[in-house]
């Protein structure tokens, strides 16, 4: 039996020395450590986390008085830093859009819908972990055996609102792509979907490729759609625009009265 070596920079060699062992393990921990390098204008004060994940360098500002009368727009970052902002899927998905010039794939309710579906789904899953803060569930205050089981039962009532509302089926959008378009027979519920975006953490390219569809224009259309469709249904009945008057105290004074 013959055992090969691949270093990190994908070079096979029979066999490996100490020299060869050492400097590939230190270009790994080098690739590790500039997946969690912090920018420079952020500051020291942030460690080096790899485990981070992606985020994005934001600059706060603040308006301060210029002169007596007059105000001015300045950077308000401690000692002048920027701010490291944590991005999720949904957030790189607006990135992504902004640097193509391209319109917002799903609006700012879809995307708060998603990621409410996801907190509340993670925070329902660590209910029955040990030193898990009963004040961080929901309707959780007195902290007592009985509060804590409300606030678990609450929010498992709302998943299974929210999740009869996403339902079993799958959108007319994924539907009426034939399989010889989109490369497969399998069909992407619209359940998968949403699980597979805001609880798995995917983007819409992954979804496809993982159900063996093709990624192109037209796929990626369509998941898109099919996800905004269904994180509306999520969201709820709205009710329709409507106009309404109330007065309060006496009311107005008549515009007769007021005639000479």
């Amino acid at each position: 039996m013959s055992v090969f070596y691949v270093t990190a920079f994908g070079t096979v060699h029979t066999a490996l020395t100490a020299d060869m062992r050492f400097a590939a393990e230190a270009a790994r921990i080098a690739d590790v450590k500039a997946r969690g390098a912090v920018p420079q204008a952020c500051g020291p004060a942030i460690p080096e986390a790899p485990a981070r994940g992606c985020f994005r360098v934001v600059e706060t500002f603040g308006l301060y008085p210029k002169g007596a009368d007059d105000w001015e727009r300045k950077p308000a970052g401690h000692d002048g830093r920027k701010t490291m902002e944590l991005q999720d899927n949904f957030g790189e998905m607006l990135a992504h859009a902004a640097r193509r010039r391209a319109p917002a794939p799903l609006s700012s309710g879809q995307i708060a819908m998603g990621r409410f579906y996801r907190d509340l789904h993670e925070r329902h899953r660590s209910a029955g972990l040990r030193c898990s803060s009963v004040e961080t569930m929901s309707g959780g205050s007195s902290g007592t055996a009985a509060s804590f089981m409300d606030a678990v039962l609450a929010d498992r009532e709302r998943l299974d609102v929210l999740r009869r509302r996403i339902g079993d089926g799958a959108s007319r959008h994924l539907r009426v792509i034939r399989p010889s378009k989109r490369g497969s027979r399998t069909t992407i519920s619209d359940r998968a979907l949403v699980d597979m975006v805001c609880l798995d953490g995917l983007h819409l390219d992954a979804v496809l490729r993982r159900h063996g569809w093709s990624v192109k224009g037209e796929t990626r259309k369509a998941a898109r759609m099919a996800l905004a469709e269904a994180l509306d249904r999520m969201m709820g009945p709205m009710r329709r625009r409507s106009v309404t008057a109330a007065s309060f105290g006496e009311g107005p004074a008549s515009i007769w009265d007021q005639v000479a």
